[in-house]
């Protein structure tokens, strides 16, 4: 078991959205664990609901999505 696995799924996709956008102003998070972490595992998820994450657009329409 992940210990993200006890947080809703929207808002970690909020917080992984908000900390991706904040990249520019603040580049140090690009090196933060918990912003690698928070993306490996929605990554994970979204493979597990059949989203390719390597498409950027289908990716950032699953992140959106509630």
């Amino acid at each position: 078991m992940n210990a993200l696995d006890s947080y809703p799924l929207a808002e970690l996709k909020l917080i992984y959205t908000t900390l991706h956008a904040a990249l520019t102003s603040e580049p140090r998070l690009m090196d933060s664990d918990l912003l690698q972490d928070l993306q490996s595992y929605l990554l994970t998820i979204a493979r597990e609901d059949g989203v390719d994450a390597s498409d950027h657009g289908a990716w950032a329409a699953w992140l959106a999505a509630p």
